[in-house]
């Protein structure tokens, strides 16, 4: 587990206490400062402490190693000397993090500890755990898919849910969670049960309680697949998606749920390979499109979080480079095809002006600051947990599916 968020917390208040704050408690003719805007102002200072470490760091790093930053290559969570041996060259390269695949959590632990004892900063280790670590992980507690949850399910049951998760998470070192799914399903959609259903205010209400939850149990949450691949019927693993809805629909039933989760200040969002005619008139797949990423993500909507690609190794990518998506606004490149070539192509369009290096620079500081407030090094146990199974994890999955 980590406390070391709640220690910066709690030592900035006892600084704030100890040298006096703007408004004195009990001092005559002053005001005593409410709960709600202390917690505000200590996370304001959380995130300003972020800041100074991001820029701090981010002024030591080479060219190469702010371009191999950007990077989650894929890996199975199996610690294997062939996959240690992977790793420990991912490490050196510099890159951001990895995205487990399928294993088990032992594997998953071991890998997550070899790669912390590896990187020079501090990596994110991500999984997809749509409904759950068993999506990914064999011996992972199970729960069911966003799609079979009951309509009884309210938002306290999901926020404790996203905790149980959270925790499942930190046991194992997992501190990227590539989830929720937030696309609102329709009918002949592909999604199916990996979406909440096909009421964006339903979706909109258990996504945000469950990423509250990851996120309240310092693990980084990722909602997925921007701008919405509920009405696409094509699987962006072997072809690009087209969403073919009007502006007037996208706006009220795709972008909700990513509205309220951009409103809600949670962290991260990921971008789909999904062509949107009605915003790009150029079709290209989201991941890459300035147009959807800048213009509508950042912009239009106000997202100032972390954006990740969906993997770039999947079909719907295809002949669309990483340094394509850091153009276009993203600031993680997700599983590409080939890690290194990814990081020279970025690195030469560094090089020769085609991007420019405060591009580089934004996604990069944003990725460190991310790092300070959830991957920082966990503390390590003495006796390692046996399973990840608890009381609490069954009888979530019980209410989850008859509350």
């Amino acid at each position: 587990m980590r406390f070391h968020r709640l220690f910066l917390l709690s030592a900035t208040l006892m600084v704030a206490l100890l040298s006096g704050c703007r408004q004195q408690i009990g001092g005559k003719g002053e005001t005593t400062e409410n709960p709600e805007s202390v917690l505000s102002r200590l996370d304001t200072d959380l995130t300003y402490d972020a800041r100074l470490w991001a820029d701090s760091v981010l002024g030591s790093m080479s060219l190469e190693s702010k371009c191999a930053q950007l990077f989650l290559p894929a890996l199975y969570a199996d610690a294997d000397s062939y996959t240690i041996s992977r790793l420990k060259k991912y490490a050196e390269t510099g890159i951001g993090g990895i995205v487990l695949l399928k294993g088990s959590s032992s594997g998953a632990s071991a890998i997550a500890d070899s790669l912390a004892a590896f990187s020079h900063i501090a990596p994110f280790v991500s999984i997809d755990a749509e409904w759950g670590l068993a999506m990914r992980l064999a011996d992972a507690p199970r729960f069911p898919a966003n799609g079979m949850i009951s309509k009884e399910v309210g938002e306290d049951l999901m926020y404790e849910y996203g905790m149980e998760l959270a925790r499942e998470c930190r046991e194992v070192g997992i501190n990227m969670v590539l989830g929720p799914v937030i696309d609102v399903d329709s009918e002949g959609g592909f999604i199916g049960s990996r979406s909440f259903g096909m009421d964006p205010e339903r979706v909109s209400r258990l996504a945000i309680a469950y990423g509250r939850g990851v996120a309240a149990g310092n693990v980084l949450t990722v909602a997925k697949h921007f701008p919405g691949h509920g009405s696409v019927s094509t699987d962006s693993h072997r072809t690009k998606g087209i969403i073919s809805r009007s502006l007037v629909a996208l706006d009220t039933i795709d972008l909700r749920p990513f509205r309220s989760w951009i409103e809600q200040r949670l962290p991260g969002i990921m971008v789909g390979h999904l062509a949107v005619p009605s915003i790009d008139p150029d079709m290209l797949p989201a991941a890459v499109s300035g147009t959807v990423i800048t213009d509508l993500l950042r912009n239009d909507l106000g997202f100032d979080g972390l954006v990740l690609t969906d993997a770039l190794n999947m079909e719907g990518a295809e002949g669309y480079g990483p340094e394509m998506a850091l153009k276009a606004g993203a600031d993680m490149i997700v599983a590409p095809a080939d890690t290194y070539a990814g990081i020279n192509a970025v690195k030469s369009a560094i090089e020769e002006g085609r991007i420019d290096s405060e591009r580089l620079d934004d996604a990069v500081r944003k990725i460190l600051i991310h790092k300070y407030l959830y991957a920082l090094p966990r503390q390590q146990k003495e006796e390692p947990e046996e399973t990840l199974a608890s009381p609490e994890a069954d009888s979530i999955a019980l209410r989850l599916r008859d509350p």
